[in-house]
Parts: C-alpha cells; sequence; structure tokens
C-alpha cells in the first residue's frame, strides 16, 4: 500500500460532491413569459403611438417652433436716404449709431466663474477708457438698479467694436440709426434737421420727408446650428439695398463761398440778416442760397429756433429799385415806351398829393432809360410808367405772379402782396410808388425768378434746389431750358443792354470784372413793417446778370438793415455779389467776353 504523500490535503466524497454540484436551468412559467411579451408590445407600441402622433398631429406645430429658433428676422432701422449737392458731395447721411446698456446683475468677464457677478466698479473702470467717461460717472449712472441701465448714448461704431471685443456679460449694444450734416451750417437754411425722436423739423427733411425715408422691409434669414446662414428659402435680391439718394442743384463750393463773404458783410455793417441767390436762368437750378444768420445742424438745440425758417423765401420786403429793369420790360413789351425814348427827370414831382423824389433829391433832365437805370432815377420811372394804363399795370404784375406762392420745391415758400385791382386803378400813388418797386412786397426768390426772365430771353422758369432721385452714386445731367414765355426776347435783351450800362458807368462799376460783360442793379429802399415803413431802416440789395451776351447766371444779394452812414446797395450788397461772381466765373470756368483789359479804379456812387 503506497505510503501518503505529506501536505496532501485528504480529499472526502463530500467535497467531491460539492465540486461536481451544477446549477439546472429551469424552463420560464409561460405565464411570466406572456407579461414580459405584453409589456414590450406596449412600449413599442406606445412608442409608435408617440412618433405618430408627433409627425402628424404636431408637424405643423413644431416646425413653426424650430422655424422661430433657426429663423433670425431683421427689423428696418428706420433709416433715411442721403443728400448730396450738384457734384456728389454728402450734405445729410445716416450713420449707424449704439445705445449702451448695462445689467449688473449679469456682470462677467471672459473666463469667469458663470455663478460669479463682477462689481460694478471693475466693469467701469474697464468701460471708462473707451468711453470718455470717468468711473465715477459711470458708476453714479449705474446706480443700484440691477437692469436696464443705459450708460451712453451716440456711441460711434469704432468704440462699439472696442467695447464689445471685451466680451462683458451684461453689456448690451443697441444699433440705430443717426442722421449727421458733414457741412455744418453750410446747408442747414435749406436742409433742414431731425430732432432727437428722428422727426424732421425744418427744411427739405421736413418737406421731402416721404422721398427721404429708405424703403426698407424684414428679412427672414435662416441659420444652421452653428449660426451659419443657410441659403434655401431666399428671394432673389433680398439683400438689395436701397441705394437712392436726393441729389440738390446747390453747389457746396460756391455756397460755401457765398456764405463767408455774406457773414463778414453782415458782420462789418451790424445788419439783422442777409441772403445770397445764384441761379441758372435756363432752367431754374439754384447753385447757391446762402442765408446769415444760421445754425448748425448737427447741433440745432443750441440755437434760437428762430434761424429754422429760410428768410429768403418765407419773408417778403419791398425791392425798390432792384425792380426797375422789371418795369421797364413790362412798358417795352405794352409799346408804350421805345429803346431809344427820352423822359424828362425834374428831381420831384406830386402824385395824387403825394411828393415822390430821386433818393439824392437832384434832377437829371432829359434822360434816356439806360440812364434812368444808371442814377437810379424814381422820377424818370414815374413818368415811363405812368404812360401804361393801370389796369394793364396790375395785369401784368399779377401775371408775374408777385400776388401768386412761387412753383418751387423750396419748403415754406409764400406768396407775394399786392394790393387789390381797385386800389392800384383808383390811387394814382399806387402805380407811381411801384414804379420805383415800392408798394408791394414779394421774396428775394421771386425777385431772382423775375430777373432770371429778363435774362433768359422772357420765359419765367421755376426756381428750384433739387434734380431728384437718384441711384448710387449717379448724378443727374442739368434740367431742360423750359418755362412760361412772357416777354418778347427782343424786350429782354434791351433791358440787359440798359443794365450792363449800369456796370459800366453807374452805380453797378463795383462788379466790373475784367474781360466780361456783366450787367447789374443796385436797390436801396425803405423798410415797411405791416405797411408802415420804418424811419432809418433800409434794405440794400444788389442783382446782377452775367454773361450779358449769352445770358446764363443771375446773382441776387439782399442785406436787412445794415448800419452806420453810406449804407446803399452799392456799398453794402455789392461787394458780396462782386465775391459771389469772382467765384462762380471759376467754378463753372466761364469764358471771358473779349480781351481782358486791366480794371479800372474809379470809386462808384451809391
Amino acid at each position: 500500500m503506497p505510503a501518503k504523500r505529506q501536505g496532501s490535503t485528504p480529499t472526502t466524497p463530500k467535497a467531491r460532491r460539492e465540486r461536481r454540484r451544477v446549477i439546472r436551468l429551469e424552463p420560464v412559467p409561460a405565464g411570466r413569459m406572456k407579461v414580459v411579451f405584453v409589456l414590450l408590445c406596449a412600449g413599442l407600441l406606445g412608442l409608435v403611438g408617440r412618433m405618430a402622433w408627433l409627425q402628424i398631429v404636431q408637424a405643423s406645430e413644431l416646425e413653426a417652433r424650430a422655424r422661430v429658433v433657426q429663423t433670425q428676422r431683421t427689423k428696418p432701422l428706420g433709416s433715411r436716404r442721403p443728400i448730396v449737392d450738384r457734384n456728389g458731395r454728402l450734405v445729410a447721411l445716416d450713420e449707424e449709431r449704439y445705445r449702451l446698456w448695462a445689467h449688473p446683475r449679469y456682470f462677467n468677464f471672459p473666463g469667469d466663474e458663470p455663478t460669479l457677478i463682477r462689481d460694478r466698479q471693475e466693469v467701469a473702470a474697464r468701460l471708462s477708457p473707451v468711453l470718455a467717461l470717468s468711473s465715477g460717472e459711470l458708476n453714479k449712472r449705474m446706480g443700484d438698479r440691477a437692469s436696464g441701465i443705459k450708460l451712453a448714448e451716440g456711441v460711434d461704431p469704432e468704440t462699439a467694436t472696442t467695447v464689445r471685443s471685451f466680451g462683458i456679460s451684461g453689456i448690451d449694444l443697441e444699433p440705430y440709426p443717426y442722421r449727421v450734416y458733414p457741412q455744418g451750417s453750410l446747408f442747414a437754411n435749406v436742409v433742414g434737421f431731425l430732432n432727437q425722436e428722428r422727426q424732421p423739423q425744418a427744411g427739405l427733411e421736413q418737406s421731402r420727408d416721404d422721398d427721404l425715408q429708405r424703403h426698407e422691409q424684414s428679412r427672414s434669414l435662416r441659420r444652421g446650428a452653428d449660426g451659419t446662414p443657410l441659403p434655401d428659402n431666399l428671394a432673389p435680391g433680398v439683400f438689395f439695398g436701397d441705394d437712392l439718394r436726393l441729389q440738390l442743384t446747390l453747389d457746396a463750393r460756391l455756397q460755401e463761398l457765398a456764405a463767408k463773404a455774406l457773414s463778414a458783410q453782415v458782420k462789418t455793417w451790424k445788419a439783422k440778416k442777409g441772403v445770397a441767390i445764384v441761379m441758372d436762368v435756363t432752367n431754374g437750378e439754384l447753385m447757391a442760397l446762402a442765408s446769415t444768420p444760421t445754425y448748425d445742424a448737427n447741433r440745432y438745440w443750441d440755437f434760437n429756433p428762430e434761424r429754422f425758417r429760410e428768410w429768403s423765401v418765407q419773408d417778403l420786403y419791398e425791392p425798390g429799385s432792384t425792380f426797375k429793369p422789371i418795369n421797364l420790360a413790362l412798358a417795352l413789351q405794352e409799346g408804350v415806351i421805345q429803346p431809344n425814348e427820352t423822359v424828362y427827370d425834374s428831381g420831384a414831382l406830386k402824385i395824387g398829393g403825394w411828393p415822390i423824389r430821386n433818393h439824392d433829391r437832384k434832377g437829371n433832365g432829359v434822360v434816356d432809360f439806360a440812364t434812368v437805370l444808371q442814377v437810379s432815377s424814381n422820377v424818370g420811372m414815374v413818368q415811363a410808367m405812368r404812360k401804361m394804363r393801370p389796369s394793364n399795370y396790375w395785369d401784368w404784375l399779377s401775371r408775374l405772379g408777385l400776388d401768386a406762392k412761387p412753383d418751387t420745391d423750396l419748403p415754406g415758400a409764400v406768396a407775394g402782396q399786392l394790393k387789390t385791382k381797385e386800389q392800384f386803378t383808383t390811387q394814382p400813388i399806387e402805380p407811381a410808388t411801384a414804379a420805383f418797386g415800392q408798394g408791394f412786397s414779394l421774396t428775394p426768390l421771386k425777385l431772382v425768378q423775375l430777373h432770371a426772365l429778363i435774362a433768359n430771353g422772357g420765359r419765367l422758369v421755376s426756381p428750384h434746389i433739387t434734380r431728384g432721385l437718384r441711384a448710387g452714386h449717379a448724378l443727374a445731367p442739368s434740367g431742360e431750358r423750359m418755362g412760361q414765355p412772357l416777354l418778347r426776347p427782343e424786350v429782354t435783351r434791351t433791358v440787359l443792354n440798359w443794365m450792363e450800362s449800369v456796370v459800366e458807368k453807374g452805380s453797378g462799376k463795383g462788379v466790373r470784372t475784367p474781360g466780361y460783360r456783366i450787367g447789374g442793379k443796385t436797390g436801396t429802399a425803405q423798410k415797411a413793417v405791416n405797411g408802415v415803413y420804418i424811419p432809418g431802416a433800409l434794405i440794400c440789395s444788389f442783382v446782377a446778370t452775367l454773361p450779358i451776351e449769352d445770358p446764363r447766371y443771375v446773382v441776387l444779394v439782399v442785406v436787412d438793415e445794415p448800419q452806420g452812414e453810406h449804407a446803399y446797395g452799392s456799398t453794402v450788397a455789392l461787394p458780396v455779389a462782386k465775391s459771389i461772381i469772382d467765384g462762380l466765373l471759376v467754378i463753372e470756368k466761364i469764358p471771358p467776353s473779349g480781351p481782358v483789359k486791366s480794371a479800372q479804379t474809379d470809386t462808384p456812387p451809391p
């Protein structure tokens, strides 16, 4: 019998039985299998039912909710179209500005824990250098409110980009359009301005408000999960913008020259106000319309609201001697005087018991009509116009539109004032005073229109300052020759020759320019308010037409109530017209009428 090995463990029958024990699988009861099968089927049916409910019953609602999340809808900002001068220089435009809003309860810097709320002082210190506001001022504006605090308005795009780059949570930038006038006060008298609520308050901004409103529409743009725009469902031209702009007939260069010369002269003579107008007589386009005092449209709140009116089209005055060429043209048209005819100027006469005198109270004897204009004879004008029947005279003044609102696009234009036909025909003093430009009133704009009538051969053109809406940077050509014919061309040619003699021999000598033929007429009229003449108050004016051989431009300067001795049209208004004409010749490249000779230095009479 073999020996037992040391260290071995004896194996017992019980141990061997435990090692060999196997768990036998028992069949699942049929009842339990049925329960499990029923539960699985019920779950599957429920899932199918839910899918059917979502895809059939709630499909449209869920699609709409998804579109809201996926679609970005842009809202119109209410921007306006730009305004440009005749050469395309910007006069008014909309710039994008921003309002800066703060929500302190969400203040958080990039990299901070989401739950960390930064102190207001920390945010103020970060924004202060960019906004050019002290930290203390920003803290004061934030106060203790938790949200919805407006920190700044009028933030420019560059500053907004810097603020946005900080990535500060709780700081929002709200874009909005802001009207800017790059030329400052240069065109304020005709363009006007928008107030803080973007409501037009004056000028073209108000009269052409509908034309200046951009045609903007809301746009819906679908985006993917990462924000990338999706090209589907976009109509052709959806991103095409309204690039129309309103073009003026005014020339910024000539406007600036006229404004500077006028302002200097008004200041020198301590006058109340003044206006300078340059018109193209062929089509009625105004190339300059400068008035003073004016205002800066970018800071309109700093100025008296009285300055927002353009008085050259809204205020009436008696034109005085500058109307004498118009009267002579009417007499020639009616045939009651002839070009080579003369009248006797005694220096004074009485009409209906009222004395009428020349400005210097001197007589000039027998004079032709060129001399009547040269010496600005009131008596000579009365002698000429009394040859026309008062009823015919009144009819002509009415036909010229003195008592009607002018056909113009200038906002606020008013009609002149003319005595009734009964008064004019039954009171002899009325046609007599009208002969030398008093007893009725009109606007400077109307006087320019009437002198354009003389310059262009007898056509009454409509003065205007806009050419219309143009696309992009395209500029419109000059308007066509048009206008209602009222006078015979030979009549207007005769009057122009008489006006040229005023510049060559009379009170308009100061406007002479070597090589150029210029016609003109000075005016120094008493100022009337509500039909009553104000003692010592004068309105000085000068009107010029050039070049005489082929008239193209009329220049009018009117200065209201200049102070001091020797205030006449030749001393107050003429120097301004001379500066404007010198600039006009250069800007429009007008060739000389003949060989250039040295300018004479004799001093013109007042």
